[in-house]
């Protein structure tokens, strides 16, 4: 692995997960990879700018302890821990809605970098999907902490998430759309994150750069 690359994401969590990831990058059987994703996922749960920092080194750890041993302890504890943050989500929700946001972009980070053949995880394609609907609903359109996370992840992983199930994308962008016309009471930086994200998807998931100009000094301002 790239020197700077490591000490650009892993400074990142406290100073006793950094020993534990380099430790693990060199020699994954010296460490407890168990505790070492339990701290990565708490880490980044409390801080949402940690989970694409987290996204990058989850897969460097996967693979290297696949190179070493062929074995996937780290990848099996992280999915089993994934999966208890995505059942219960609508209780984290009730209780925070930035822990909630800093869940979505967690298990949206590792869907984005953990591949299987070069292929998304099939496992993580419908609690994805499962998520960004949670953020479509009309009371989530109203908090614009939730729209802002939903537009980020949609232009991060909307894309490879069509290719998994076009269907359910029509069908978050139905939501999108009826939030966009018929919520009145919408702020003016939703409607904004809201059009943005349905041009990007009506574009093939690009915006020319007129339209980025457009929107982004928008936000800018």
């Amino acid at each position: 692995m790239d020197h700077n690359w490591e000490e650009c994401k892993i400074q990142t969590f406290s100073s006793e997960t950094q020993s534990l990831i380099k430790a693990a990058l060199k020699d994954p059987s010296a460490v407890d990879l168990g505790k070492l994703s339990e701290d990565i996922v708490d880490q980044s749960l409390k801080d949402r700018s940690l989970c694409r920092d987290a996204g990058h080194i989850c897969y460097a750890l996967v693979q290297t302890e696949a190179k070493h041993g062929n074995s996937s302890v780290f990848r099996r504890n992280l999915l089993t821990r994934l999966q208890k943050e995505f059942t219960a989500r609508e209780e984290t929700r009730a209780r925070s809605v930035q822990e909630w946001v800093c869940v979505v972009c967690f298990i949206c980070n590792i869907f984005d970098y953990l591949k299987v053949n070069n292929a998304p995880m099939a496992a993580l394609v419908d609690p994805v999907y499962d998520c960004l609907f949670r953020l479509a609903q009309p009371d989530a359109l109203m908090n614009e902490e939730e729209v802002d996370c939903l537009a980020l992840q949609l232009h991060r992983v909307g894309e490879q998430l069509e290719k998994q199930n076009i269907q359910r994308m029509d069908q978050l962008f139905f939501l999108l759309r009826d939030g966009f016309l018929l919520q009145d009471s919408l702020s003016s930086m939703t409607r904004l994150l809201l059009l943005e994200v349905l041009e990007f998807r009506a574009s093939g998931w690009t915006l020319s750069p007129a339209a980025h100009r457009y929107y982004y000094s928008e936000v800018v301002e």
